[in-house]
């Protein structure tokens, strides 16, 4: 018998309907650019939220989109900062694409188009620069989007090679401000070659899918936190997730025209005291 402490799912009858009531969150998944931290700098609270579900025996996962760090890199930056997180509890695109790559593609070379920590991810699968490549990967570059590896990239695709997203970011959120992203340069190489990208990461129904797989949990009930309501939060509806939107990292007011989510707060430093009052115990008989 696994007992866990859990959030009461705690939501507005006039907005959701009497009927979601009665669910009870046992498990959150959560973005982390502009949810936990902008460039490196925690957002005030997260990580006292995060040393909570922790505490409170509530399982959670870091679903993220990030391509800048392979997952191990990623979990050192976060424990640097002094969030309390291992690195399986770490979900990112880059490592979502690799395994993808070895699951449709294998041992078909790969040219990677992205941060060079990122590499790391690809133990195991050919990476090239040369013409050979049957599967161009585009993650954030940074200054590697180039113009010599976008055509690169180009030729490539011309030639047959099959393309993959980690993700359709159009921009993330800095301490300078908006700062684009591979999305951008994505939608180039398709438009360019005619091909059409395959996507891994958010908001591939998948990847949630992926989430919901490691935390061993339906989705009604996880909660979905995040800040972007068409990458982070419609999918995570669509597989019947409870959303909790934060207005931080790249949140604008005119997103909310996009969905509704079931919750907005101000930061994520706010979830313990949405998720205030008795706190259920579930109990999975296994």
């Amino acid at each position: 018998m696994d007992c866990a402490a859990s959030y009461p799912r705690r939501l507005d009858p006039a907005e959701v309907g009497e009927s979601s009531l009665d669910m009870t969150i046992r498990g959150a998944l959560i973005d982390v650019d502009g949810v936990l931290h902008v460039d490196d700098v925690p957002i005030p609270g997260a990580i006292e939220v995060l040393a909570e579900l922790r505490e409170r025996g509530v399982p959670f996962r870091l679903l993220t989109n990030t391509t800048v760090r392979s997952r191990q890199s990623l979990g050192i930056a976060l424990r640097g900062m002094g969030f309390a997180v291992a690195d399986d509890e770490i979900i990112t695109a880059g490592g979502a694409a690799a395994d993808y790559v070895r699951r449709r593609f294998p041992g078909q070379p790969v040219y990677l188009l992205a941060r060079d920590e990122v590499a790391e991810e690809y133990d195991g699968i050919e990476l090239t620069d040369g013409s050979e490549a049957r599967v161009v990967v585009v993650g954030d570059a940074g200054e590697g989007f180039s113009w010599a590896a976008m055509n690169h990239a180009f030729r490539l695709l011309l030639d047959g090679a099959a393309l993959i997203a980690m993700h359709r970011g159009p921009w993330w959120m800095t301490s300078d401000g908006p700062a684009i992203d591979a999305g951008a340069f994505i939608r180039g190489l398709e438009f360019a070659s005619g091909t059409r990208s395959t996507l891994v990461g958010k908001p591939s129904v998948p990847f949630f899918r992926a989430g919901l797989r490691a935390l061993n949990l339906p989705a009604n009930q996880v909660m979905m936190i995040g800040d972007a309501i068409r990458q982070d939060l419609l999918p995570a509806q669509r597989l019947g997730m409870t959303t909790i939107l934060v207005r931080t990292g790249k949140f604008r007011p005119d997103d909310l025209a996009l969905g509704t989510p079931d919750v907005v707060l101000g930061s994520v430093a706010e979830l313990g005291e949405w998720g205030s009052g008795p706190w259920d115990v579930g109990c999975d008989v296994r």
